[in-house]
């Protein structure tokens, strides 16, 4: 069927390489491209044996996009799949214009030096992206991503209006560190100590990091607590599902993890503003990086599971409804099939479901999109089919 350049080698992306692999109908050819070659070699390395794809390998720096031009000309892929860093989204975007080349990412563009994530920057090329003919499909991970497949879904399905989304995301993993995070520390750390934000009636009400908090009993977790983020996706679905009323995202968290964030911040750790230290530049953030464990290591070591979906209110002919749709991730699972744990998982399988649509031309359209803007049955049914089985509750416990 065809070629995909996948950029980036770290957690994410290994997954979605694996899931590539498992696709080689689809995937007849991949090639890994990446800062570190020795990673993407060691996973070639690992996979080669074990699928009809054909694997290649690149070392290629992302922030330059004459390197990037030049790998995407001698590859010739149908597909560039960006799994590098969300900093680095504009330079792979520009290679991909200039190419001519169908782009897909998981998380939007932020720039390196100040703690903001928005769209405002990717949409901004939906005018180029059009007249080159070539569409950008934007946050295909899990949340973002499948949360707006779900709202797609519920829309075209269950729904004649939505006026309320809630955004559940729980990890109930357990690695047996006092600290550590699950995906990228520097994005995850600038995410979580963010000000939270929802959108309610046509604006944004900002909250301070950690303000609200709730609990909630999530299926195969348990009872966790759960606090209000600003994230991503809340801004696309703000703009894409006619009549809503408020859109608020929840992501649990555990008292340690909460006890050393605050700790590391009242002490300056977490901050992304360039220190001397010893003759040189260095942030602090960065550097917070480096001593704390790799999320890819964490793997063998997590136990339980994730439960991430969201809840839906609105109307129906006539009358209220209320419809919760999620999907149950079991990290030891993941783990045995892929080598990561469901973090990675949930974030890569549908990294590849994205890359897939575009390339088998079930989604064609010409632009820059979030993933809501397109049909959401051909997704969801490649969820199930793909490790990530969704689930339905049509009377589910609402969050006040």
């Amino acid at each position: 069927m065809g070629k995909a350049l996948i950029i980036g080698c770290g957690g994410v992306a290994s997954v979605a390489i694996h899931k590539c692999c498992q696709n080689s109908e689809v995937f007849e050819e991949i090639m890994i491209a990446s800062r570190t070659k020795e990673k993407c070699d060691a996973l070639k390395e690992k996979l080669q044996g074990t699928t009809k794809t054909k694997i290649r390998t690149a070392k290629v720096n992302a922030d330059s996009v004459e390197e990037l031009v030049a790998l995407i000309r001698n590859f010739g892929p149908d597909v560039v799949l960006n799994l590098a860093l969300p900093y680095q989204d504009l330079h792979i975007m520009d290679a991909c214009l200039e190419t001519k080349v169908h782009y897909v990412d998981t998380a939007n563009y932020e720039p390196e030096d100040t703690a903001k994530f928005e769209y405002k920057w990717q949409w901004a090329y939906r005018e180029k992206f059009k007249n080159a003919g070539i569409c950008a499909l934007l946050g295909s991970g899990f949340d973002p991503g499948v949360t707006g497949v779900f709202s797609a879904y519920a829309l075209k399905h269950h729904f004649d209006t939505i006026e309320y989304i809630d955004i559940l995301d729980c990890n109930g993993g357990d690695h047996g560190y006092p600290f550590a995070t699950n995906f990228n520390p520097e994005i995850n750390i600038r995410e979580v100590s963010a000000n939270g934000s929802y959108w309610e009636n046509g604006h944004w009400v900002e909250t301070k990091p950690m303000e609200i908090k709730r609990e909630y009993d999530f299926e195969g977790v348990g009872k966790k607590d759960m606090y209000l983020l600003h994230h991503e996706e809340i801004e696309s679905l703000a703009l894409n599902i006619p009549g809503i009323k408020r859109i608020r995202f929840f992501m649990t968290f555990g008292q340690s993890y909460l006890t050393h964030l605050k700790c590391l911040e009242n002490v300056g750790m977490t901050s992304i503003k360039p220190i001397l230290f010893e003759g040189k530049e260095i942030v602090p953030l960065q550097f917070l990086k480096a001593v704390l464990p790799d999320p890819a290591t964490l793997g063998p070591r997590t136990v339980g599971k994730t439960n991430i979906g969201c809840i839906f209110r609105g109307k129906k002919d006539g009358k209220d409804k209320n419809y919760y749709l999620y999907n149950i991730c079991d990290h030891q699972e993941c783990y045995k099939e892929v080598g990561s744990q469901a973090i990675s998982y949930t974030t890569g399988v549908p990294a590849m479901i994205g890359a897939m649509l575009l390339m088998n031309g079930t989604w064609t359209k010409p632009g820059v999109y979030n993933i809501e803007e397109f049909d959401p049955d051909p997704f969801m049914e490649a969820l199930n089919k793909w490790g990530l089985p969704w689930k339905e509750d049509f009377d589910p416990v609402l969050v006040d």
